[in-house]
């Protein structure tokens, strides 16, 4: 593949009106069951943490399963529906697509064993196993930004197709996404330094200021898209579904600096 714009299309299936290819492929079948297999797994930990009880906070709690099943579920459905709208190859796509859904499904059972064991799973060394599950998640969220970050390049590289307003949906979505990552590296890179220099306690509450930057910015990529491809159901002007997109992805953009900024004064 030379990487030309015809190049990449004549890989590509024709679009529908609405930028939507005629039939999913296997892969985003693969990853919509998958996905629902996690939000699956976050609610039913949700109701263990009802009838078991525990803190909700903290290094060790039903939170974590609770939160990263639906967090991961909802973001792996999510890119497998965005990037269909993307101009990559198609056999690309489907490498980095299976890949992104076996990390997310170790993230998911890591955080899971760790909670039902009753250990922290992130920067925790205490034991050789513990170690292995922490280094293994860090490992794998390193995974996550490298296939994100070429999601998002070929955002950038070349006008995601579909209805008005989701080009640059998608590109916004792909963005707020990346400083999502990056939160959450800064987390993972701090707690790091903090447990080797002797603090573990300290590196377990590190990460709690830049946890909504966290949150906030990883859903941008389903909030945005989803906005325009409900935008396009409508019998409203291309004018004004695209200034509706720009002014959601204002807003977000917004949410996204307040959080920035309660971070920088509470980190």
């Amino acid at each position: 593949m030379d990487g030309s714009p015809a190049s990449v299309t004549s890989e590509r299936p024709p679009l529908s009106p609405t930028g939507r290819r005629p039939r999913a492929r296997a892969v985003e079948r693969l990853c919509h069951a998958t996905g629902a297999l996690l939000v699956l797994s976050g609610l039913l930990h949700l109701i263990v943490f009802v009838v078991d009880g525990g803190p909700w906070n903290g290094p060790v709690s039903w939170r974590k399963p609770v939160t990263f099943g639906l967090s991961f579920g909802l973001t792996l459905s999510a890119v497998a529906w965005v990037t269909s709208y993307l101009r990559v190859g198609a056999r690309a796509r489907t490498v980095l697509l299976v890949v992104f859904a076996a990390d997310c499904v170790v993230e998911v059972a890591g955080i899971t064993l760790q909670a039902w064991r009753h250990v922290p799973s992130h920067l925790n060394t205490g034991t050789p196993f513990d170690t292995a599950v922490a280094m293994t998640l860090a490992l794998g969220g390193g995974v996550l930004v490298v296939v994100l970050s070429a999601f998002a390049a070929a955002a950038f590289r070349h006008r995601p197709d579909g209805p008005p307003g989701m080009a640059p949906a998608v590109r916004s979505g792909f963005a707020i996404l990346l400083v999502g990552l990056l939160s959450g590296a800064a987390m993972i890179a701090r707690g790091v330094l903090l447990s080797r220099a002797g603090h573990q306690q300290a590196a377990y509450h590190s990460t709690a200021p830049l946890k909504p930057l966290h949150g906030v910015s990883l859903h941008a990529v389903l909030v945005l898209p989803a906005l325009a491809w409900l935008l396009a159901r409508t019998s409203w002007s291309d004018a004004t579904k695209q200034r509706i997109v720009y002014g959601a992805v204002g807003g977000y953009a917004a949410a996204v600096v307040g959080a920035a900024i309660l971070a920088a004064l509470t980190w």
